[in-house]
């Protein structure tokens, strides 16, 4: 199943927001952690397993230490999606 980004971006977004409690972010592929308000690492592994859910996928740890931005996010995503 090959979901475009323009399909991941809300899905993503409303998952964020509903574990954060705002919007108050704009979604760019260079967003980090500490560019939002709240985003630390507790609400990080909230964030992880809301999109877990929200996606029907698994990150392995290694994958979730490697992530950099929001950008590296959605790919990583995508390539679960794609069964990669």
């Amino acid at each position: 199943m090959n979901m475009q980004r323009e399909e991941l971006l809300p899905r993503i977004r409303r998952t964020v927001e509903t574990v954060l409690g705002h919007g108050d972010f704009e979604m760019r592929d260079d967003l980090t952690a500490a560019d939002v308000e709240g985003w630390d690492s507790l609400t990080h592994m909230s964030i992880i397993t809301g999109l877990e859910k929200e996606f029907s996928v698994k990150f392995k740890l290694k994958e979730i230490n490697k992530l950099k931005n929001m950008g590296s996010l959605i790919e990583l995503i995508q390539a679960k999606l794609a069964g990669a």
